[in-house]
């Protein structure tokens, strides 16, 4: 089933990734049920055959085998794969990183349903057609049952304990949710970073070096970093926009060294130079923020409006009051100051004398100054751009400027002064503008507390503050795509619970039943919100994942045990009461255990491992399903019976005499 998943995803051209490999991860619990699900039920009735000597040939009872479970199997997929919707139609940046685990989970899911419907039985057929199977029954299953039996006896018969139990641990978990914190993505762990620092605009290009070259060679010393490199300001015609007050460093820590320990050495270093932006982030980091808001910031408050010196003073006012909340750390207004800047002004009476257009004079200066492309030289293979630009002396200040020579369209040469004015005028650094209103950034970063609770904090604190008519702020950042994709996957969460409740409906052709069934799943998350609380208490989308994944695999056990109640009761002619339901919960044991053991198998190395470098998004939600693993196996264990039990009561009238067919008037 997952080979076939994988081949699947490759016809796609898909790459094979951490999230795609952590789907099939959480598929192997459904996968190994689906089998599990089958050769129980087959064995059950060879055994029950030969026990009774009916005398039935093994093909027809494998066939009859196969096809009781087989509508369970394909309502429980189908609930499997209703529960990924939210997760399959995530948009933007958080798509891009949990459809691939959706997509090979659910591809999983779908391909062990053909298996089990088509191949198991075929191998059952093959492999157990003349097998001793009255010997091969397994005695840890037997004392298992045993014991489970006498257990749930007990259970059902006074099921008020337990019932108490479920709402008190239930009560538990909603008090727990509220002291959640929220994130978009985890920190990821790389072990390369990026150090940005950004001095006052004007600082001269030497200052910068003397501080870069400072830096490095403490940064250097550090043990565990093993190398360490810079650029400052913009390089020739680059992408990126930046001053000679701009500096970005990368340092790589030997994969022997204790991260967190180096990465603490390294920040202790940074925050020695006091006086200057700087900022330490993974490369992956720093590019889903800038992505998301274009600053490094996880917060970001940008403020829009009309005047430069009203946004610069609402920026400063915005900053003093985000200073003080609790895990604010280092709110800083974007650098947009006035630097010195040399302005030409064009005398357009003075130069229509000379025959010369204002855009003559702007690019011939620009050409001097700043310098132009003018053409290509090839030569051994290589390209090399002609550049026309003047001498350092004749742009050395303004007076060299003002004299630069200007070619008038007669021949003759004349001084830039003679049909323009050239002056120092303080200018914006940088200008920022959207949706046709300019804008500057308050930037904060979070330490110390949830990412949520801080941005909730901010919210509030804006509230209170009042702007000048036509100013207002907008908070960005992780936190507001977090909510953003959220309120997405809320509109499809609920989607996704009418389509599983449905389906219960169709399973088990009892409206009851199914809203019962249907309102037992929250208590199965309760493991999951738990585990989430003792492992830092964030809940990213990772985590949300892991929940979806929970629900998946709590609405399959339920449906395969409530649908086996059923059979028991419709087709083997089990009287309705506490036999049945301890009779059926006994033979879904082994089933039940196997898909939790499965499943908590494969996560556990995941768990163990910890939010090491490549695992930092599977880490929670890992912790998360075997959390709900253990809540939502409880539940199916011992409260389903127990409900079961007390509403499951229904009418069955047989057909024709000798028959055997059933038919299902449940309420």
């Amino acid at each position: 089933s997952l080979v076939s998943a994988l081949l699947v995803l490759c016809q796609r051209g898909a790459t094979i990734n951490t999230m795609v490999l952590a789907g099939l991860v959480i598929a192997v619990g459904v996968v190994v049920d689906d089998a599990i699900i089958d050769i129980e039920n087959i064995l059950r009735r060879l055994r029950q055959n030969r026990r009774e000597q009916l005398g039935r040939s093994t093909a027809r009872i494998i066939l009859e085998g196969s096809l009781e479970v087989r509508s369970a199997i394909v309502y429980a997929t189908l609930i499997d794969v209703m529960t990924l919707l939210p997760v399959l139609f995530m948009t933007g940046l958080s798509g891009s990183f949990f459809r691939p685990l959706a997509v090979s989970y659910g591809l999983a899911v779908l391909a062990s349903m053909v298996v089990a419907l088509t191949v198991t039985p075929a191998l059952a057929l093959i492999l157990l057609g003349h097998a001793n199977v009255e010997r091969r029954e397994s005695p840890l299953v037997r004392t298992a049952q045993h014991r489970y039996g006498l257990l749930l006896a007990r259970i059902v018969r006074s099921p008020r304990s337990a019932f108490l139990t479920v709402g008190a641990v239930l009560l538990l978990g909603l008090l727990v949710v509220p002291q959640l914190g929220q994130s978009l993505f985890p920190q990821f762990k790389e072990r390369d970073f990026l150090i940005h620092w950004i001095t006052k605009p004007g600082t001269s290009d030497q200052e910068e070096v003397r501080i870069v070259e400072s830096v490095s060679r403490e940064l250097r010393a550090i043990p565990g970093v093993r190398n360490f490199g810079s650029h400052i300001g913009q390089a020739f015609l680059a992408e990126e926009v930046a001053g000679v007050n701009f500096g970005e460093n990368w340092i790589s820590i030997d994969p022997s060294a204790d991260y967190e320990e180096t990465l603490k050495k390294i920040e202790a270093v940074v925050a020695g130079y006091p006086g200057l932006y700087h900022n330490v982030q993974t490369y992956l980091n720093e590019r889903i923020e800038e992505v998301l808001t274009g600053s490094s910031s996880p917060i970001v408050v940008r403020i829009f409006g009309e005047d430069l010196d009203k946004l610069r003073q609402t920026a400063a006012e915005v900053k003093r009051t985000l200073a003080n909340i609790k895990g604010v750390e280092d709110a800083h207004v974007e650098l947009q100051e006035d630097v010195p800047q040399v302005h030409v002004e064009v005398n357009l009476q003075a130069a229509q004398g000379y025959g010369l257009k204002p855009g003559d004079v702007r690019r011939a200066a620009g050409t001097m100054v700043a310098g132009e492309e003018v053409g290509d030289v090839f030569r051994d293979g290589r390209a090399y751009d002609v550049q026309v630009w003047s001498t350092p002396a004749t742009r050395q200040n303004v007076e060299s400027i003002r004299s630069l020579p200007i070619d008038t369209p007669d021949g003759r040469i004349i001084p830039l002064s003679q049909v323009a004015s050239v002056t120092v005028q303080p200018t914006p650094n940088v200008i920022h503008r959207e949706a046709g209103s300019r804008s500057i950034d308050v930037d904060v970063d979070v330490r110390g507390r949830g990412l949520g609770a801080v941005a909730h904090d901010v919210e509030r604190q804006l509230r209170t503050l009042e702007f000048p008519l036509g100013y207002h702020t907008e908070v960005l950042g992780e936190y507001t795509e977090r909510q953003s994709t959220q309120r997405r996957m809320l509109v499809f969460a609920i989607g996704a619970a009418i389509g599983v409740l449905c389906l219960l409906w169709a399973a088990y052709r009892s409206l009851r039943l199914a809203i019962l069934s249907f309102l037992t799943l929250p208590s199965a998350l309760v493991g999951g919100v738990l585990a989430a609380y003792l492992n830092g208490g964030i809940i990213s989308l990772g985590a949300l994942v892991g929940f979806f994944t929970i629900l998946g695999i709590a609405a399959r056990n339920g449906i395969m045990l409530i649908n086996h109640y059923q059979h028991l009761e419709r087709l083997e002619g089990e009287t309705f009461g506490p036999s049945l339901v301890i009779r059926g919960a006994q033979e879904r044991l082994a089933p039940i255990l196997m898909t939790a053991l499965a499943t908590g198998l494969a996560v556990v190395p995941l768990v163990l491992s910890g939010d090491i470098p490549g695992h930092e998004i599977e880490h929670p939600m890992a912790v998360i399903i075997l959390g709900g693993l253990a809540t939502s196996t409880l539940l199916n264990l011992f409260i389903v019976p127990s409900l079961y039990l007390r509403f499951g009561r229904g009418r069955y009238a047989q057909t024709a005499a000798g028959s055997g067919v059933a038919l299902d008037t449940a309420t």
